[in-house]
């Protein structure tokens, strides 16, 4: 089947005007998104790796496929032979492989909708030594090979109401606007999902996890349209529209409306509501105040914003002179959360943690009845039941099902925020292993187990880690958690000053690893969505350069994961979102004013697991502390018998 795939596709190629030495397919949508439809995992279908990050390059004889540290084992067991599997970080960039590899002149197609206008560019400048050509093709060659690629599937387009977006529709664009004026732009075109809903205060179930539209946006100063398959819009959708001067317009027509856009002819229909009252006023170039009442000189304010993200399709159609290329400000508005988005992510972390809770109590119980497990608290040996009723077997998917039956009792739950990872023993070592029916692992209460989740609440979004043992864990087990552990301690009670980035304090998290010689292959920090995109930036904590690119900021959510994956052995991972706040210091060096973490996430790290002896005082008084919030913000949560084995759970840890 793959070797077909492939065999197609060079047909293809050969045949294609001009003639292609290479094609290009890259994981993402037209959208750029991190998680996509199933329609549009064109990636993973050529060639078989479904990790969320890759992208798989084509030439008359080799298949390759690129992807970072988190997937290198998970990518080396599903390529088949004919794919040679390049390390991110390891082996050559992907624009440096075909520089260096393919012939001068030649050919490199890929579908311009499925790249960013900065990945295009950096492409282009590595191919010009070479006189090497990107090709933009006119049709996707994946989709024509992909005959049973899923059909589109029509989904509504939900309101998101203001008691969980904290601010309207017209706010939201007035500052927008505001943004325009004072970078001298006329317009903005927007193509991230999540910023769409997020301007519009619209949600959807276009893609699984991810409660987005397939949508585009281009704001004016004047105007605002919403690029959509119209079937998708209800009656009581369509007038949120208009009321909010939004022009519906049909998903394929934001192409011709770019090349309208580019000559300054993009106008609303005349049903439509213009947005005037919106218009900001004319920011003065000597000042940063407000000056007349009306946008002066339409001239001065001539550029189109685009995020380097945009898709190069769109891109490519406006007059290059005229492109304003810098971040999207809907990526840091929509990082900062407002007070009721605030508010929400309390509450629904709270609930995800009594979900979570739940689930230990229930799975500690089931380690114990049918596998003769010493269970959550006590380290002892299995010991083998020849009673187990063969019906039963507790596998990574039926009890990560079970996790999701808790949450789903929850308030305001509306599913997943991505695919649960539940990994048992060796399985943890893959970083974002995802399990199958068909071929999951059963649980083994003589071995780690780890489970990354997170849900999708209509007042927030979740995501959490915790790995645990129902056995008898070794030193070295013991040891490896208890370094993530301090790592992740150290982390979330990081005081910083203004103006620092994830760059930086990413190393706080690693330095208990690193003193024993271990690390691991993936940031250390997300932002994470109002009941949207559970990976959300531009911020991040991570070793990765673009880390130093946003200081961190009051408001902001960030996740806290470090990890320990020791190959054909087990898996460790710790995870926690915290909201950035100020610090109070006792000094306010170079009057920068500080900042600090709160975590909003709650859910007992296991104490059998942990090596106290390697703990300091102000580790173990933290541990205390958090065990101490815990028992106390979950307990109207739970029943009696769940408040018994939380507060176990939850005992102080000896100084």
């Amino acid at each position: 089947m793959a070797e077909g795939i492939l065999v197609a596709l060079r047909s293809l190629m050969a045949s294609h005007s001009p003639k292609l030495d290479a094609l290009i397919v890259p994981s993402e949508d037209y959208h750029q998104s991190e998680y996509v439809s199933e329609r549009d995992k064109r990636r993973e279908f050529v060639s078989g790796f479904t990790g969320s990050a890759g992208l798989a390059l084509i030439t008359a004889n080799e298949a390759l496929l690129w992807t970072d540290g988190r997937y290198f084992l998970q990518a080396s067991q599903q390529l088949g032979g004919q794919w040679k599997l390049m390390r991110m970080g390891e082996d050559p960039a992907v624009d440096i492989w075909m520089a260096d590899n393919l012939p001068k002149d030649a050919a490199i197609g890929v579908d311009p909708w499925c790249v960013s206008v900065d990945t295009a560019q950096r492409w282009e400048h590595a191919f010009a030594k070479k006189q090497q050509k990107l090709v933009q093709t006119s049709s996707n060659l994946v989709d024509e090979v992909w005959k049973s690629r899923p059909p589109l599937e029509i989904n509504p387009v939900i309101v998101h109401p203001l008691e969980f977006s904290g601010r309207s529709v017209q706010e939201k664009l007035k500052d927008l606007r505001e943004k325009l004026v004072q970078e001298k732009a006329r317009a903005i075109i927007i193509t991230a999902l999540d910023e769409v809903a997020w301007l519009y205060n619209i949600r959807g179930t276009d893609v699984s996890y991810c409660p987005v539209v397939h949508a585009y946006a281009i704001v004016t100063l004047a105007s605002a349209f919403f690029y959509v398959d119209k079937r998708k819009i209800s009656s009581e959708t369509s007038s949120y529209m208009l009321k909010n001067g939004i022009e519906v317009r049909d998903y394929s027509a934001v192409s011709s409306d770019v090349v309208l856009l580019a000559s300054d002819q993009l106008t609303p229909s005349s049903s439509a509501i213009k947005a005037e009252h919106d218009i900001p006023k004319k920011i003065d170039s000597n000042s940063h105040e407000a000056g007349n009442d009306n946008v002066e000189e339409e001239s001065s304010n001539n550029l189109v914003w685009v995020d380097g993200t945009c898709c190069f399709a769109l891109y490519s159609k406006l007059n290059v002179d005229e492109v304003l290329k810098r971040p999207s400000p809907l990526g840091l508005a929509k990082a900062l959360k407002n007070p009721v988005e605030m508010d929400g992510l309390k509450n629904a972390h709270i609930r995800d943690g009594a979900a979570v809770v739940q689930f230990l109590i229930w799975l500690d119980k089931q380690m114990q009845e049918f596998y003769g497990a010493s269970g959550y608290f006590i380290e002892g040996d299995s010991v083998k039941k020849n009673d187990q009723p063969k019906s039963v077997k507790l596998t990574e998917v039926s009890v990560s099902d079970k996790l999701e039956e808790f949450r789903a009792s929850k308030q305001h739950f509306r599913g997943l925020s991505f695919p649960t990872i539940s990994s048992v023993g060796p399985n943890g070592a893959i970083i974002h292993y995802c399990p199958t029916v068909e071929s999951c692992a059963e649980l083994d209460p003589n071995s780690m187990y780890l489970f990354d989740s997170g849900a999708q609440y209509l007042d927030g979004t979740t995501d959490i880690t915790r790995t645990v043992h129902f056995g008898k864990p070794t030193s070295h087990e013991k040891a490896c958690y208890t370094a993530v552990l301090k790592g992740h301690i150290g982390l979330g009670n990081a005081r910083f000053p203004n103006g620092t980035t994830g760059h930086t304090l990413d190393i706080l998290a690693r330095v208990p690893l690193w003193k024993d010689g271990l690390d691991y292959r993936h940031g250390t920090g997300h932002g994470i969505g109002s009941y949207l995109n559970v990976h959300e930036g531009p911020h991040q904590i991570s070793f990765r350069p673009p880390a130093r690119n946003v200081p961190l900021q009051p408001s902001m959510t960030v996740t806290d994961e470090p990890g320990y994956y020791e190959d054909g052995s087990f898996g460790i991972r710790l995870e926690n979102v915290l909201i950035i706040k100020e610090a109070d210091t006792k000094f306010n060096f170079g009057d920068k004013g500080y900042l600090s973490f709160e975590h909003i996430t709650w859910a007992p790290y296991q104490r059998k697991l942990i090596d106290a002896s390697l703990l300091v005082a102000e580790e173990i008084e933290w541990l205390n502390n958090y065990n101490s919030k815990c028992r106390e913000i979950l307990a109207p949560y739970l029943n009696a018998t769940e408040m018994e084995w939380l507060k176990q759970a939850t005992e102080p840890i000896d100084a």
